[in-house]
């Protein structure tokens, strides 16, 4: 399987864990409450914190589409440093979380996945193989071509 589906895969898989960890976190106790007296967690549900938690969320989401089209040598170098630069930040959300089980799962299969991006594009090959390969009958061909 090439290196870019690998990396579109598994971004898309991370973006599936950080939307459906959301979802149901908005059926912990007293999350809706505090969103409806327009907090979350220690800030103040305002629009600089949602265009910024937008603008967070955009990089991994953007990530996807980038892996299939990005040039290898960039696309190596871009899933190398957004990975990294997400590891902290996905860690970030175990902080004051009562539920530790349900946070703790979501953030080790998001820090797996993070782990498999850094490792597809780290092994990515340095070298591609060649865009021509000769089929049977291509080298059928030019074994009975008459020589010029």
């Amino acid at each position: 399987m090439p290196v870019r589906v690998k990396l579109a895969a598994t971004w898309t898989s991370l973006m599936f864990l950080y939307v459906y960890v959301d979802i149901l976190n908005f059926f912990t106790p007293g999350v809706v409450e505090d969103i409806l007296d327009g907090r979350v967690f220690e800030f103040d549900l305002s629009q600089t914190f949602s265009t910024a938690a937008l603008t967070l969320m955009a990089v991994p989401s953007l990530m996807i589409v980038l892996s299939a089209t990005l040039p290898a040598r960039a696309n190596r170098t871009t899933n190398l440093v957004v990975a990294a630069l997400f590891v902290p930040v996905t860690a970030f959300n175990i902080l004051g979380e009562s539920w530790l089980y349900f946070y703790g799962l979501g953030i080790v299969l998001e820090l797996m996945l993070l782990a498999l991006v850094v490792r597809y594009a780290w092994t990515w090959p340095r070298s591609a193989p060649s865009a021509l390969v000769a089929t049977g009958a291509d080298q059928e061909a030019s074994r009975t071509r008459d020589p010029v």
